[in-house]
């Protein structure tokens, strides 16, 4: 049975770290901690270093496990939300065909529930940041890649048998070269921050941010590199608008720290040239949350 305690505890797994948090019932933050995610290590040794992490929280917070509701986590899919399996070799090799549920609860006293980092990441900001009380709601996020989900009548929006859309790998450009996932020209490769990286390295940049700085300096490469990029996530943005005629579309990640205004104006401009569509109700806001997001939206799914 569901406690009805005034906590949960909240994990967003990424490539590097997992952010772990105790979060209180009214969507509070009450402290986090960082750990190296190190999966090539496998499960096993994540899993008993977080619950290493989370005896400390408690133990800090003067917070007794019998007042937690249970753990949630927001991990890189694909995922399959039935077993808590881990389907994802490239960004946690080590950890997939493994149940992260299943190890969790094997080791942690709490219920433990997992859903798709993007899908945790919009859980949180309509909970507690620029989402709430906005319905439906479009969050795309520019990091290391590009996520994205989608809220509908106060649900996440799934695919067939739970899948979560991957509108990161939407196509912009079938013209340009094939990311990972053999996709040509896909939003991820065009408009986050590891695709504009692999861009710039034909010319020299050794990553995202200096292509910034050297856009902002007009060196012709960087200008097209990052035009694209933004022109991209206009595209995008109409396609989504177009798709889900969304009350708001929110843009978190990192990118988004100093690139709101850039990719934010190109997805309005591009809403203005829509025509069959309320494109004057369709608002663009930056993500309120910023890292805290996931460990926020992973907490929900026991609120």
């Amino acid at each position: 049975m569901e406690s009805t305690g005034n906590y949960a505890i909240g994990i967003d797994v990424g490539g590097t770290k997992m952010a772990i948090g105790l979060v209180r019932n009214d969507g509070r933050l009450i402290e986090a901690a960082n750990l190296p995610t190190e999966s090539v290590k496998g499960q096993g040794n994540a899993v008993l270093r977080i619950r290493q992490c989370i005896k400390e929280l408690l133990a800090s917070n003067h917070v007794d496990i019998s007042d937690i509701r249970g753990l949630g986590v927001g991990c890189p899919g694909p995922l399959d939300l039935n077993s808590g399996v881990v389907l994802n070799p490239y960004t946690l090799p080590g950890w997939e065909n493994e149940s992260l549920v299943a190890s969790l609860e094997s080791v942690i006293e709490l219920s433990v529930r997992i859903e798709n980092d993007a899908d945790a990441a919009l859980l949180g900001e309509c909970w507690v940041g620029a989402g709430k009380g906005r319905d439906p709601v479009v969050m795309l996020t520019f990091g290391t890649g590009v996520g994205g989900a989608v809220m509908n009548g106060s649900k996440i929006y799934r695919g067939f048998d739970g899948e979560h859309p991957e509108i990161g790998l939407m196509p912009i450009f079938p013209d340009m070269p094939a990311d990972y996932s053999g996709v040509n020209g896909s939003l991820e490769s065009l408009a986050s921050g590891s695709g504009i990286a692999v861009q710039g390295k034909t010319f020299g940049f050794k990553d995202a941010a200096s292509i910034f700085e050297a856009n902002n300096l007009q060196q012709p490469d960087a200008v097209r590199i990052v035009q694209n990029a933004v022109r991209a996530a206009g595209i995008a943005g109409w396609t989504l608008a177009h798709t889900f005629v969304p009350e708001c579309i929110l843009l978190g990640g990192g990118l988004m720290d100093y690139q709101f205004e850039a990719y934010a104006s190109s997805i309005r401009s591009h809403l203005d040239q829509a025509n069959l569509i309320r494109k004057q109700s369709i608002s663009v806001f930056k993500a309120e949350l910023g890292n805290q997001a996931g460990v926020l939206g992973a907490a929900s799914l026991w609120m």
